[in-house]
């Protein structure tokens, strides 16, 4: 998850993939050199030993629509819970702002791990939903919290004459907020979210515990039925890179264009 510092402006760096630039050469060549490499490897196996390489990856497909849909459906909570919880990080009202600082700062306390297993059961408890929702619920709850630092942020990026340029002409602080201010945060946040998909794509392995199907919990399943452990593992993992290299493509794409239009 993307660490955000105390200050106005947003930091690149998280547990995401690094996103490749054209202007940073070394990443950009080795971004391609991974992506093809991977790719090539899978294809490899594949043809070399289609037993069990090739039936691996016909076996996990359903798996990676798991994945995608836990990871979509987080991100999406998780992002309007992280509005939320930016907009009190930066309220003058103390119930707000203090509820807001306080679960910023219990989730970050607790590893992922423990806050998924509690989450999940802690719901059981309440109501009987679906795994696959509990999971998402779960997610999204953890990463609501660093998306609400990314948002603070963001906001806290734009100058303050806005908003006071826009009060001088009549709106009032929540009008500011949502014409003037918000619109522009939201470029400036593009980039840091499109961080935390990757690193929520790579966390969402951690729900196979929870008995949803996703990608890790189909190759689980192939090599304890095959007892093809290092082969499973080794096609789970070049999925995973190139799925993660494809999308830190995306966002590079997605961060120059923001830039271009700056």
């Amino acid at each position: 998850m993307a660490h955000i510092d105390k200050t106005k402006s947003i930091a690149d760096v998280g547990d995401g993939a690094a996103i490749p630039i054209k202007s940073d050469r070394g990443l950009f060549t080795a971004w391609r050199i991974a992506f093809v490499g991977a790719i090539g490897t899978l294809a490899f196996l594949s043809f070399y030993k289609p037993d069990p390489y090739l039936n691996i990856i016909k076996f996990v497909p359903d798996g990676i629509v798991v994945t995608f849909k836990v990871t979509v459906g987080a991100i999406l909570l998780a992002s309007i819970i992280g509005l939320i919880t930016g907009l009190g990080r930066i309220s003058s009202n103390r119930l707000f702002n203090g509820a807001a600082s306080l679960y910023v700062e219990v989730i970050r306390g607790i590893p992922l791990l423990v806050q998924i297993f509690y989450i999940y059961y802690a719901l059981g408890r309440i109501v009987k939903i679906p795994d696959l929702l509990s999971a998402i619920i779960a997610m999204a709850v953890c990463y609501g919290a660093y998306m609400g630092e990314v948002f603070r942020a963001g906001i806290q990026s734009i100058p303050k004459g806005q908003m006071e340029a826009a009060m001088s002409l009549g709106m009032t602080r929540g009008q500011a907020m949502r014409h003037v201010i918000l619109p522009q945060a939201f470029k400036v946040v593009l980039p840091p979210v499109g961080n935390e998909f990757i690193a929520l794509l790579k966390d969402s392995s951690l729900v196979s515990i929870l008995a949803v199907a996703d990608l890790l919990r189909r190759g689980r399943e192939f090599a304890s039925e095959s007892f093809t452990y290092f082969e499973t593992y080794t096609v789970i993992a070049l999925i995973y890179l190139i799925i993660t290299l494809f999308f830190s493509k995306l966002i590079g794409i997605m961060e120059e264009r923001i830039n271009a239009e700056n």
